[in-house]
């Protein structure tokens, strides 16, 4: 059968087709019913575990997080709810839509096939070639709840649906694309694979969408994994995320955390850069050289003797008995923090013979007196505060760059304020972390706080036993049944926040699958940050070596990833352009790509559109009003608010480009291929040249 569109109005469309249209009216207004249905019963379930008294109060939390979640995924399902149809040889057919609705009346038949489903995948799939047992495909066209069309095609023809959805204007947020999934992209989000997938792809490929709807098929196939530890998605600046960031909630995910490079250490937002060659020192595994050198710089010898005063005496902490308790310390095999309490018993340890030797005896029990004295002495203790002091990420970092860096040789990260945290210093500040150790007092504080929970547990069983057993020959006791330890942490208090909210906060929070986008533009000290959050090394990579900016940036995946999964790794590569139409890729190619990569193959772009427009002005404030009506619209320049790097990932029906004589290559091919409909590249000209005849020239 050929391709047929059938619309509300339209003198072709014959009554027949007007019936057609109407019997798919009434069954997707019944799949909005169930879908109202199935909102309205998990509400009231809701409602209900919001005040049930009867329940434990951490049963009820959760019941509720789990309601909350059901509500949500079936709230966001009403937009577009159903958008395809296909129809199989035996004369079945399925409906495609955002989740899947079955009918309890008729033993859950399925009314509606989740996207993800592997039932709904040859909607995505199927060609003329290989129909996989269809024998038609059918793409709903929808306003609200409103059906205000469909159309048919011949499944080698099947480019309706998409080529309507990239004519459509750009909007402030990305769109997801599950209505639209291509056959090269469908076989990248299923893909079979629980290691490393890396996506390439040039300018317009898809590959962020692609990327999280992978994501949200994981989170589909392997939930109850994937829901425990949640998915970290990675992505270059602030506006980038803020673009993405509502096409997983648009398909019922909500448990992923979102987060710039420079936001992965708690407690730290930055997205301030540093310059190119500071850049480089702090990404290059070399880094983690000099935060060793750093942590060694303050376990510190004492320049004079320094006298601590005992009861009989007063004995002197050379740099030489320093020494010997420095190198048990560093012998330990624990880290700085945590090998603190090893170098002030080993320093206690050699001061006992000065001590003795001043005193004038040496007898067994005047040195263990010496020994105490010594362990709960003031001075020696402040002593060790300075020798080998306690060491958070944020102190270390920031003692060497106000001034230690100079006397280690790396006058490079001088500077004043060592805590104005760069992007870069984040990975830095991880490894720290890493190298640092748990400090003492966190030791402390927790073996405290849970002695204290043991301790009220033993009270509450002391209770019960008096309470409970008054008869004296009865030789049962709570306490033969139960201990303290078990019962405090039997009643631990739970904590009830998010999957997000609890990996947002902990450092040491371990992801289910972790996405990184722009992943080109990533370090080597970042992808260490990177690993460390995900030990199972289930990842989807996605990036452009081309449109690589950053100093020390990726410059090829096997360098990278061999490091920690060596040949455990696939590759896909994205070939179609569904973004930019060919007249603007061509000339980005001629402007950029062959400069950043001659042997570079650019993607193939699937539509046609205007060329761009070249102007000269010498007033850049005339670029403004280049805007159009329709849309939306950027001005892309190398110091302006939108910078090629901010601009990565992010797309505009019209764009305006600044200067690119001043970009970088990369950074070039970057600002050039960000449009959808329109370019325009505006370059400076000698003052003399006159502004109107410039703007004449753009119409």
């Amino acid at each position: 059968m050929g391709y047929r569109s059938i619309v509300s109005q339209g003198a072709s469309v014959t009554t027949g087709e007007l019936s057609e249209l109407s019997a798919e009216r009434r069954r997707i207004s019944f799949l909005y019913e169930r879908l109202d249905r199935e909102r309205a019963a998990a509400k009231a379930r809701l409602d209900v575990a919001l005040l049930d008294p009867h329940e434990q109060r951490w049963h009820r939390e959760v019941a509720v997080r789990t309601l909350s979640e059901q509500v949500s995924r079936l709230r966001v399902a009403d937009e577009g709810l159903c958008f395809g149809r296909i129809d199989h040889d035996g004369g079945t057919c399925a409906y495609i839509g955002r989740i899947g609705l079955f009918d309890p009346d008729d033993d859950y038949a399925p009314l509606l096939t989740d996207w993800r489903a592997p039932a709904a995948r040859p909607f995505y799939t199927a060609t003329g070639a290989n129909p996989e047992g269809l024998t038609r495909r059918r793409h709903f066209r929808t306003r609200g709840r409103a059906l205000e069309g469909f159309h048919d095609d011949e499944l080698h023809l099947d480019q309706t649906a998409l080529v309507e959805a990239l004519e459509a204007p750009r909007t402030e947020t990305m769109r997801d694309i599950v209505a639209t999934i291509q056959a090269e992209q469908d076989e990248v989000i299923r893909l079979d694979h629980r290691g490393v997938l890396v996506i390439e792809g040039g300018p317009g490929t898809g590959k962020t969408a692609v990327a999280l709807h992978r994501v949200a098929y994981l989170l589909y196939t392997q939930r109850e994994r994937l829901s425990r530890q949640g998915v970290l998605v990675v992505g270059p600046n602030p506006g980038f995320l803020r673009y993405i960031g509502d096409v997983l909630p648009s398909l019922g995910e909500t448990d992923v955390v979102f987060a710039t490079p420079g936001e992965l250490f708690p407690g730290v937002r930055t997205s301030r850069e540093d310059p190119p060659e500071v850049q480089g020192l702090k990404g290059g595994l070399a880094a983690v050289d000099v935060l060793r050198e750093a942590i060694a710089d303050r376990q510190e010898l004492p320049v004079e003797p320094v006298p601590v005063e005992l009861e009989d005496v007063t004995v002197l902490v050379d740099a030489d008995l320093v020494a010997v308790a420095r190198d048990q310390a560093r012998g330990s095999g624990f880290r700085h923090n945590e090998a603190r309490g090893v170098f002030f018993h080993a320093l206690v340890d050699v001061l006992v013979a000065p001590a003795l030797a001043l005193i004038g005896h040496d007898w067994p029990e005047l040195a263990a007196d010496v020994r105490r004295e010594l362990l709960h002495n003031a001075d020696l203790r402040a002593l060790v505060d300075v020798l080998w002091p306690v060491l958070t990420p944020a102190t270390l970092l920031a003692d060497l760059y106000e001034g230690r860096c100079l006397a280690l040789g790396y006058p490079e990260l001088y500077r004043e304020d060592g805590r104005a945290w760069t992007v870069s210093d984040v990975p830095l500040l991880d490894e720290a972390a890493e190298l640092l150790g748990t400090t003492d007092e966190a030791v402390r504080a927790a073996e405290r706080e849970r002695a204290a929970e043991v301790e009220y547990a033993r009270g509450v069983l002391e209770v019960l036993d008096r309470e409970g057993y008054d008869d004296a020959d009865d030789e049962l006791h709570v306490t033969d049944l139960l201990d303290s330890e078990w019962l405090a942490d039997r009643h631990a208090a739970a904590d009830h926040r998010t999957v997000a909210e609890r990996a947002t906060a902990d450092r040491e929070w371990t992801y289910g699958h972790v996405v990184v986008d722009e992943a080109q533009e990533l370090s080597e000290m970042d992808w260490r940050v990177l690993m460390r959050r995900c030990p199972n090394r289930s990842m989807t990579i996605v990036g452009d070596l081309a449109q690589r900016q950053a100093e020390a940036g990726v410059r090829s995946w096997s360098s990278v990833l061999g490091r920690y999964v060596r040949e455990r790794w696939v590759y896909r590569r994205l070939t179609v352009n569904y973004r930019t139409p060919a007249e603007i890729m061509s000339y980005a190619v001629a402007a950029a790509l062959t400069e950043v990569d001659p042997s570079a193959v650019p993607p193939r772009s699937v539509r046609r559109g205007k060329p761009p427009v070249e102007v000269v002005v010498s007033d850049l404030s005339v670029v403004g009003r280049l805007r159009g009506e329709r849309g939306t619209f950027a001005v892309i320049s190398p110091d302006g608010p939108l910078t090629p790097r901010a601009a990565k990932g992010l797309e505009f029906d019209e764009v305006v480009v600044v200067e690119p004589e001043r970009m970088t290559p990369a950074e070039r091919y970057v600002a050039l291929t960000r449009a959808t409909r329109e370019l325009v590249v505006v370059r400076r000209s000698d003052p003399t040249t006159s502004r109107l005849a410039a703007l004449a020239a753009l119409h």
